[in-house]
């Protein structure tokens, strides 16, 4: 009886999570297919994913390997979200010609503004790889060969796999290593900035409105792809024309109602859905809090130097978001994992996983797994914490020291690879730095040192803290460092990196804030790293069969891969929720939430005049809805970070929203997905097309979209659109 329970306990956890799940697109057929077209969709499989024909999947590439975008056009116009553009938008930006605050439309081609290092890479293809990878790796004794046999598998095959001289091949693991898929890319690099609404738009409610709901951001910015006259990819040239795509989406301008159908089409980063409860409880407990109170104190500093200075509030603007981003996530997630009892529901099916183990006989294969489980996660513990420290206060958070490692680096290729290996590096840390300081305020870094190396020093592990580090006097050791290092300015880098490798050499080690991060680094490499990585190879190994045996016990089971960065689909509804007692919220949002949190000259609520006016004039043109501009939606999907920028598609196959945030409450769905308080957050593609039309004039852009409306009439499907207009031809 105790095991029927748990069954049907592990049973209903898997039918409670119907509409989550990150889907490979070429694998749709069967349960996904039925599942969509269950929920409401009117397209097939093979229209979201398709090798001969032109498919869903040609218009969505991932944007500089951490976002998602679309194309809108024929002509190649890119759609993604303003914070994923941000950076370039940034770029293009001074104080006198300020594109966050004032926005910027180009309203011709030759206005568009070409950006470095800036890609968007298409799938052309992807294939199931598994036996390759894998042959020969049963046979061999340890993890350490078995994981250098699986790289000499996927080199060879990278080396050897036909496609196009322009197209790359990435190979990347699911479920754990258990299978592997070969995907086939086109990547372009003449992106063009084309459009982004001012800050005050992009950006609305900036921090405090991050990961919550309900939310009025207007999350989006315009790019256009490049390619030369073979429509093939290309470096920057004014001889490039826009880019011709395979697919384009046509932008649905009925909008959307509770229940409608909603696919996200995407590149999700990262999640572990099959943590055991004891790796979920350190997260509660352990890791998360720590992180948290480190960027905490760094964003505290940032912020009151950003509200006095402009410049700085430029220089910062990036950078605040990035650490902002994650804090806050972190702080959603451990919230959300707690409430729903996360480490309770992964007990209870752990408890199920072993019944199924002893019913199939498989206690040497998998009976000792959870023990096995609980003590590395022990062991690996305070590892894990110093690591943490590691990260996050000299590798992320505070400038001086991560430019100070990469020195610190720079000695380590010296000692390991000679003078020639030394200098080429030298010189491209040299040549390259000035980017980093263009950005870079010591006096804003120094305020943030002190608060940061305070709790490296005396709240990480302090068994791994280096011993001329202990009892130090944290405002003497700041002063120390920023008043005499000479990696403080640009000049000072310079001067520390010119001469022969001797002379560089002596000159860093004698400088104060290098021999910091030297200290610092050292002890991290020596004491810290190795045996994380030692303990985190057995966990891996552990994790696979974990999988492995999920896989085996629960054939019929809605079991997807974790996220990779790999193209997925997920798919759900537009669906209110209800994140505690009492409170329930609406599936969508409207502009008069924007005037009601209108906050003037507030640096995350201040509103345009000219946003006001059409407000007060109900100047919505074709974009409104009964007398009132949507904003935002909510929706089932379940995304993660890299699904920004992704597009909300209808059961037809046209563009209704542009995802861009969670729920607070759900961020936890990386770790474990509820359906019940997991949602999605989409910009409405008609408030997109009003910001475009009505508040910036861009009717060049609008011209360029095929705008439809799929509820007036019974819509066939894209595919069936092709094949209608090559026979007509």
């Amino acid at each position: 009886m105790k095991f029927l329970k748990l069954l049907l306990l592990f049973i209903a956890v898997q039918m409670h999570a119907q509409q989550g799940g990150m889907w490979i697109p070429s694998l749709l057929e069967g349960m996904n297919e039925t599942e969509m077209k269950n929920l409401g969709m009117k397209m097939s499989a093979s229209d979201i994913y398709d090798v001969n024909n032109s498919s869903l999947k040609d218009a969505v590439p991932q944007f500089n390997g951490g976002c998602t975008a679309e194309v809108i056009s024929s002509k190649g116009l890119l759609l993604t979200n303003h914070h994923c553009g941000f950076g370039e938008i940034q770029s293009h930006s001074t104080v006198e010609n300020d594109y966050l605050t004032d926005g910027f439309w180009a309203m011709k081609l030759e206005d568009e503004l070409p950006n470095k290092d800036l890609e968007v890479t298409f799938i052309v293809k992807i294939e199931d790889v598994t036996s390759q990878i894998l042959n020969g790796v049963a046979a061999l004794g340890t993890e350490e060969e078995k994981q250098k046999k699986i790289q000499e598998n996927i080199s060879n095959l990278n080396k050897t796999y036909p496609r196009e001289s322009f197209q790359g091949v990435k190979i990347r693991t699911f479920y754990e290593g258990n299978q592997y898929m070969l995907f086939v890319t086109e990547s372009y690099t003449d992106i063009r900035l084309v459009g982004a609404p001012p800050s005050s738009i992009g950006k609305f409610g900036s921090d405090t409105d991050n990961w919550v709901w309900p939310r009025h951001t207007g999350d989006f910015s315009l790019f256009r792809i490049y390619a030369d006259k073979n429509n093939r990819p290309a470096d920057y040239s004014k001889d490039n024309v826009p880019y011709t795509p395979k697919h384009f989406f046509p932008v649905s301008l009925d909008g959307i109602s509770e229940d409608d159908f909603t696919l996200v089409f995407g590149y999700p980063g990262r999640t572990t859905e099959y943590l055991p409860a004891v790796a979920v409880a350190q997260i509660v407990n352990e890791t998360n809090p720590a992180k948290i109170e480190i960027r905490d104190k760094a964003l505290k500093v940032a912020d009151g130097f950003m509200r006095k200075d402009k410049a700085i509030k430029i220089q910062y603007a990036a950078k605040y978001a990035s650490i902002a981003n994650y804090w806050k996530k972190w702080i959603g997630e451990t919230q959300g994992l707690t409430k729903s009892n996360a480490v309770q529901v992964k007990k209870d099916q752990e408890a199920a996983f072993q019944q199924k183990v002893l019913q199939a006989g498989k206690q040497v294969e998998y009976g000792n797994l959870l023990a096995d489980f609980d003590k590395n996660y022990k062991d690996i513990l305070p590892y894990t914490l110093s690591r943490d420290y590691f990260m996050e206060v000299v590798l992320r958070n505070t400038e001086l020291l991560s430019l100070g490692f990469k020195l610190y680096q720079l000695e380590q290729i010296q000692a390991m690879r000679g003078d020639q290996a030394f200098n080429d590096r030298k010189n491209n840390l040299r040549d390259g730095s000035g980017e980093f300081y263009k950005d870079f305020n010591a006096q804003v870094d120094e305020k943030v040192f002190e608060q940061l190396i305070e709790l490296y020093l005396n709240k990480s592990p302090q068994q791994f803290i280096p011993e001329n580090l202990k009892n130090t006097n944290i405002a003497q050791l700041t002063t120390s460092v920023y008043g005499t290092s000479k990696m403080t300015t640009y000049d000072g880098l310079k001067e520390l990196l010119t001469g022969d490798t001797q002379t560089v050499l002596k000159n860093l080690n004698n400088d104060k804030g290098y021999q910091l991060v030297k200290s610092l680094g050292e002890a991290f490499l020596k004491n810290v790293n190795p045996k994380f990585e030692e303990i985190n190879t057995k966990l891996s190994a552990l994790q696979r069969t974990y999988m492995k045996a999920q896989l085996e016990l629960n054939k019929d089971a809605r079991i997807f891969p974790d996220a990779n960065s790999t193209l997925r689909v997920t798919y759900g509804k537009v669906k209110g929720y209800e994140p505690r007692d009492a409170v329930a919220y609406e599936p969508v949002t409207y502009f008069d939430g924007v005037i009601e949190k209108y906050v003037p000259g507030d640096y995350e609520f201040d509103v345009s005049q000219k946003l006001i006016d059409l407000y007060n004039k109900k100047d919505y043109g074709p974009y409104g809805e009964n007398g009132k501009m949507p904003v935002n939606f909510i929706g089932t999907n379940h995304t993660t970070g890299g699904n920004s920028g992704s597009p909300a598609i209808d059961a037809h196959g046209n563009l209704i929203g542009l995802n861009f945030d969670r729920v607070w409450e759900g961020t936890m769905s990386d770790i474990y997905y509820d359906p019940a308080i997991c949602r999605n957050i989409m910009v409405d593609m008609r408030y997109v097309l009003f910001i475009i039309d009505k508040y910036a004039g861009a009717k060049n852009l609008i011209d360029e979209m095929k705008l439809v409306h799929p509820k007036s009439k019974n819509q066939t499907t894209n595919k069936q659109k092709v094949k209608a207009k090559s026979k007509k031809n």
